[in-house]
């Protein structure tokens, strides 16, 4: 199994192999510009697909592209409630989340991809606006995550576009695995 499949079991034990590889994907992209930009690009994966496709996972026991896109909004709401506490509180604790739990549990299986690229693209445009806004000493603020320890919000900046861009290239693979045409 990759170190990208971030399974919750595992998460502790392979925070940094995970942070590395996560970053690693960014390499020296703006951050803010591919948190930007992300929705119009998985907007651009979703054309051409029917609902039937959309909901297709790749294997047995993988997501569908719809399950990707609810995994974005979803990770999305995580992710604007760990920045306020860390721009509000001194130090909070951020606690990891099982997100093949909330994929089972949330029913992502009747995921609908166009409400949930519609959740994404509300919640990013909240998120880009309020980083857009940030000082340099807001972005030095930190929070303690439960499996990858002290994190600044310049930290996960980075990796939440580093997120975006390993779920772009899930988007990808799973419409090559489905020999579904790819978007020009």
């Amino acid at each position: 199994m990759s170190i990208l499949s971030n399974r919750f079991s595992d998460a502790k034990h392979e925070a940094g192999d995970y942070t590395k590889a996560v970053l690693g994907l960014l390499g020296d992209r703006e951050p803010i510009a591919v948190l930007e930009k992300t929705p119009a690009e998985v907007a651009r994966r979703l054309e051409g697909l029917s609902r039937d496709d959309l909901g297709r996972p790749e294997a047995q026991n993988k997501w569908s592209i719809a399950q990707v896109v609810l995994h974005l909004a979803d990770s999305e709401i995580v992710w604007g409630y760990r920045l306020r506490r860390i721009l509000a509180e001194d130090r909070p604790a951020i606690h990891g989340y099982d997100q093949d739990l909330w994929a089972a549990r949330l029913h992502y299986e009747r995921a609908d991809a166009g409400i949930a690229l519609a959740e994404l693209r509300a919640l990013r445009a909240g998120h880009v606006r309020m980083l857009r806004g940030l000082g340099p000493l807001e972005r030095q603020r930190v929070g303690v995550h439960s499996e990858r320890g002290e994190e600044s919000v310049e930290h996960l900046i980075r990796m939440y576009a580093g997120h975006d861009l390993l779920h772009l290239n899930q988007l990808d693979r799973i419409r090559k695995t489905l020999r579904l045409e790819q978007p020009a």
